[in-house]
């Protein structure tokens, strides 16, 4: 066994295996959080949904109060004044049908977040086996299609985030880093629970959250009782 997974090991048996409140599983994060760089929060819902049911899939955003500790990479396409705009408001490549044809030919973009136009979806559409893949496809549903590409820019920056259905039903989410106050944490996550009991689709029956973990980038999972 490595050294990484005897650390591993060690810290997994000071975790409990009875569910813990939020605050409680918060607080066993930070404290065996051992890696050397400032570990995300992670958060794992697990979701009663259909998801080759189209209606039951999730694809959402919330904007986390206390940001996410992320530097968050952003590539714009827009023309004119828009692009001028979202070059302002902090994005990190900007263009129009320039950086279509060189996306089409590199096969790559170097960022976390697309946001487009509506007039340039025509062309940023074309990109879809480069951006699909990756998740990058913008989407009106997620704020990544507006004619206020500056706006989405600043918010995406500041802390708004995508929460999106995997093929198994769960939902996979940062909630900010480690040396975030506990109280920050809470507040960003409750943000984050509100907005998937919100988008529950209405053809989903029953219990909608299954189950709930939280953990370090590098560290075991904690399982949340979702119902205190």
């Amino acid at each position: 066994m490595t050294n990484q997974g005897k650390r591993y090991q060690n810290i997994k048996k000071q975790i409990p295996e009875e569910r813990q409140d939020i605050s409680e599983g918060l607080r066993i994060c930070k404290e065996t959080a051992s890696a050397k760089f400032d570990e995300s929060v992670d958060v794992v819902f697990s979701l009663n949904i259909d998801t080759k049911d189209p209606e039951q899939n999730i694809r959402t955003t919330v904007s986390l109060p206390n940001g996410s500790g992320k530097t968050v990479r952003i590539a714009v396409f827009a023309g004119g004044e828009e692009l001028t705009e979202a070059e302002k408001a902090g994005a990190d490549i900007v263009g129009g049908k320039d950086l279509a044809t060189k996306v089409s030919s590199e096969e790559k973009l170097d960022v976390d977040i697309v946001i487009s136009t509506p007039e340039m979806m025509a062309e940023v559409g074309q990109l879809g086996k480069i951006l699909g893949p990756q998740g990058l496809m913008p989407n009106p549903k997620t704020g990544t299609v507006t004619p206020n590409v500056a706006k989405a820019v600043e918010d995406f920056k500041k802390g708004k985030v995508e929460i999106k259905n995997d093929k198994l039903g769960n939902i996979h989410l940062s909630i900010g880093k480690v040396s975030f106050d506990e109280s920050k944490l809470l507040e960003n996550l409750n943000e984050v629970i509100a907005e998937v009991n919100k988008a529950k689709p209405a053809s989903s029956k029953g219990e909608f959250i299954k189950s709930m973990h939280i953990s370090s980038t590098m560290g075991p999972s904690v399982q949340i009782d979702i119902n205190q």
